[in-house]
Formats: structure tokens, C-alpha cells, sequence
């Protein structure tokens, strides 16, 4: 097929991108997203009210299939399996707590720890109980309170170990989720973040007390020449609160490149991937918080209800550049001391089934059985976890971007060289692959 112009020009020698002793390589899903049908909350209401393109339906279950995700995840030698506790399941009502539930996070977390894998439990991932949307959610002051409570029930729980912990999932993206459906006020909008800040703080201190030696933080969602704003919303005021920079890391944004836009409408698919951005985003927090190390919590690549993208750009391929320029980051002076790819299996976008990101994808429309079926980035992704990293003369399919946008003007005027590949050449297609 003709290539478009994301595809690089010739293969050329590039650097070596071991990541290194001690790199753990990771897979993310969370509880809502994935369960399957939800217990009452904020986003089943949402749901329920036809805010969302897709209704949920039998999600992908993970709730009653976590034996073969977790498996699937071990079987390319993932070290690190990312899950939320869905604080809506295990406290139904005030004062009342599930143990059905807890008993089904105890096997989850049990699973993951029989097959080599850390757990990195997130607290919440824009989702609390219905009991607590009928009192007001993030606009009312107890919710810091009873988000507490149940976020000192779970860590006790499941402290320990080698668990690690993100409290907040994208703490702006949250909010900005909360006043497109609804959930808060813009008037409210301010306490919320104040909130969610106290919150963190107050359940960073407890995890430590709890278990010392347990790594903390709440990962930012990275958007391109927009950090500066969005660090001083939340990520600025927990600085002295996070054991490392949690980053989630998309799409970018450059001159050759304007198609994020399409991530207002949530059409990520539609987003044509730029990889190098990753090494600006890493870049950028390494100069920022250069006391902290930076795990990618969320990276990966969504596809259009399951088809193939019409450049020939592929879930593999788009994995490889990734960890490519994660590599060239590290050398660079950024210690990157971790990355999980978004996500095990395709899951509920927040409103839709349409983009598919799984490693293994699921039909949930169409397929009752719901099988997970693997993607040509499982068997990428295990061969990158066996070698740390990549061949010696790997070089990203994906063209460098021509004046980027994610970390400006540092990576317009500064981008880092492609080895063996020109300025022009990298930034032009040629011939067919």
C-alpha cells in the first residue's frame, strides 16, 4: 500500500534502547471501564441518562474473567498489572461495606501477585458512588471524608508486598469529565481540585505510614503546550506528595500535525500518532521535577472499531517507536523507571466501545462470548519485555514531527537527532511498505 506520510523514509542505524535494570514493563485496565455491568454510580447514572454514545452492556468482564486477563498479561512477562478498586462496588451504600466484592479484589490481587506481577491499584479513576452523586459528588466538602474512608479500607487491605499506588487517575481529566456530564458545577470547579489535593495529600501520608517502602503518585494526563496550566491545577500542589511522575502520554501536537484536535470529540482514532512526543513529555518533567523518576502509566494506541488504520500504521508499530524514544529520553538525562501499556483489553472509553486500545480486543457489541483475541502487539510486547528493550538497529516506522508542539519551544528548536536518518528524511515518506 502506499504510505502516508506518518511512515518514515529509509531504515537507518539508530541507538541501542535497553531500558535498563530495574524498568518494569506493565499492562493498565480499571474497574468501571472493563468490570462489566456497573454497580450504581456516576457513571452508570450518566450512562443510564443517554449521555454516552454506547450503552455499557455486558462491558468486557473483567470482573469475571480476571484469571485469563491476568494470565494473558504474565504470558508476555509483564512485571506490573494496573487496576482500580472501584470504590462504588465495595461501599454500596454509607457505612456499608461489601465483602463479596472485596473477596473478588483480594483474588484479583492474589492472581497478580501468584503470577510475578506488582499491583498498581488506583483509588479512583473518575468514578464514586451513586450515594455519594445524591449528596452532591466533588461539590460537597464530606466527600473528602468519605473518599478517605474507603481509600484507608483499601490500602490496608492491600499495602504490602511491592503495591504500588496512583490515587488520582488524570486528575484534570477527571474534573473536566465531571462538567461535561454533569457531575460538578464550573462554579464548583475550584473545590473540587482543592479537594481532590487534600485528598491526595492526606492518603499519601497514610500508605506511607502504612508501608513505607510503597511508591505514590497520581498521573498527569498529558497534553501538548498545555502542562503549565494543567501542573498548577493539581500536579504542583502535591510535588512533595509523589514518589514519582506518573505520566499518560497519547498524541502530540506540531506543526505537520494538528490532529489531536479530534481528541474534543473523543475521536482518538482520528489522532494521527506522533511517538517522539513521549521523549518530550519525559523530557519536560525531567527538567521540572528532577528530584522525581517517571513511570509512563498509560501509553498506547486506539484503533477504529477494530480496523485497521488506512497508513498501515500498526498497534506494533506504534508500540516499538514508543519505547524507542522512551529509550533516547534515558539517555538523555530523564530516568524513566517504568511503562504500562493502555490497556490488557479493549474497555468502555468513557462513552464508547468505538476506539479500541486493548492488546487483546474484545467485541462487546457484537461477540457474546466475548473472547479476547490478541493483536499484533501481544507478541511485540513480549519480545520487547525479553530484551528490555529493543534491537540495536531498531528505528521508529513513525517520522519524526517537524517542529513539535509537546514541550515548546525546547522541542521545536531542540528535537534529538535520529541516527542515520536525515532532518529531510525523517520527515518525509517515501516508496511503499
Amino acid at each position: 500500500m502506499a504510505a502516508a506520510p506518518l511512515i518514515a523514509a529509509a531504515p537507518a542505524q539508530a541507538s541501542p534502547t535497553d531500558l535498563g535494570s530495574g524498568f518494569e514493563w506493565g499492562v493498565a485496565t480499571s474497574g468501571f471501564q472493563a468490570e462489566g455491568p456497573p454497580p450504581d454510580s456516576n457513571w452508570s447514572r450518566y450512562v443510564a441518562a443517554g449521555k454516552t454514545h454506547d450503552e455499557y452492556g455486558s462491558g468486557p468482564d473483567f470482573r469475571h474473567r480476571y484469571v485469563e486477563d491476568i494470565a494473558n498479561a504474565a504470558a508476555m512477562g509483564v512485571q506490573v498489572f494496573r487496576f482500580s478498586v472501584e470504590w462504588a462496588r465495595v461501599q454500596p451504600a454509607p457505612g456499608v461495606w461489601d465483602e463479596a466484592e472485596f473477596a473478588y479484589y483480594d483474588d484479583v490481587v492474589r492472581q497478580v501477585r501468584a503470577h510475578g506481577m506488582r499491583p498498581m491499584i488506583t483509588l479512583d479513576h473518575f468514578v464514586y458512588p451513586g450515594w455519594v452523586a445524591d449528596r452532591g459528588g466533588w461539590s460537597d466538602e464530606g466527600t473528602v471524608d468519605s473518599w478517605l474512608a474507603n481509600a484507608e479500607r483499601v490500602v490496608r487491605r492491600y499495602a504490602g508486598d511491592g503495591t504500588n499506588w496512583i490515587t488520582f487517575n488524570e486528575a484534570t481529566v477527571f474534573l473536566q469529565k465531571e462538567l461535561t456530564f454533569g457531575g460538578i458545577s464550573l462554579a464548583a470547579a475550584p473545590q473540587m481540585l482543592d479537594r481532590m489535593v487534600r485528598a491526595h495529600r492526606a492518603v499519601y501520608d497514610l500508605i506511607h505510614r502504612v508501608d513505607p517502602a510503597a511508591q505514590v503518585s497520581s498521573n498527569v494526563a498529558y497534553i501538548p503546550a498545555a502542562m503549565g496550566a494543567m501542573d498548577g491545577m493539581f500536579a504542583d500542589r502535591v510535588r512533595d506528595k509523589l514518589d514519582f511522575v506518573g505520566i499518560d502520554y497519547y498524541y502530540g501536537v506540531s506543526l505537520d500535525n494538528i490532529t489531536a484536535a479530534n481528541a474534543v470529540t473523543d475521536a482518538f482514532f482520528d489522532i494521527r500518532p506522533q511517538p517522539d512526543g513521549i521523549y518530550h513529555a519525559a523530557m519536560y518533567y525531567a527538567r521540572k521535577y528532577p528530584e522525581l523518576p517517571i513511570y509512563i502509566v498509560e501509553n498506547g494506541m486506539p484503533g477504529d472499531d477494530g480496523k485497521d488504520r488506512p497508513d498501515g500504521y500498526t498497534r506494533s508499530d506504534h508500540l516499538r517507536d514508543h519505547v524507542y524514544w522512551l529509550g533516547r529520553a534515558q539517555d538523555d538525562g530523564a530516568r524513566v523507571i517504568g511503562y504500562n501499556y493502555w490497556s490488557i483489553t479493549d474497555n468502555f472509553e468513557w462513552g464508547t466501545y468505538r476506539p479500541r486500545f486493548g492488546l487483546y480486543t474484545v467485541d462487546v457489541l457484537t461477540d457474546p462470548t466475548l473472547t479476547r483475541r490478541p493483536t499484533d502487539a501481544v507478541a511485540a510486547y513480549r519480545d520487547i519485555i525479553a530484551a528490555n528493550g529493543l534491537p540495536d538497529d531498531y528505528r521508529p516506522m513513525a517520522r519524526q514531527s517537524v517542529c513539535s508542539l509537546v514541550d515548546p519551544p525546547k522541542s521545536c528548536l531542540n528535537p534529538p537527532a535520529v541516527p542515520g536518518v536525515s532532518d529531510t528524511g525523517s520527515a518525509a515518506s517515501t516508496g511503499s511498505r
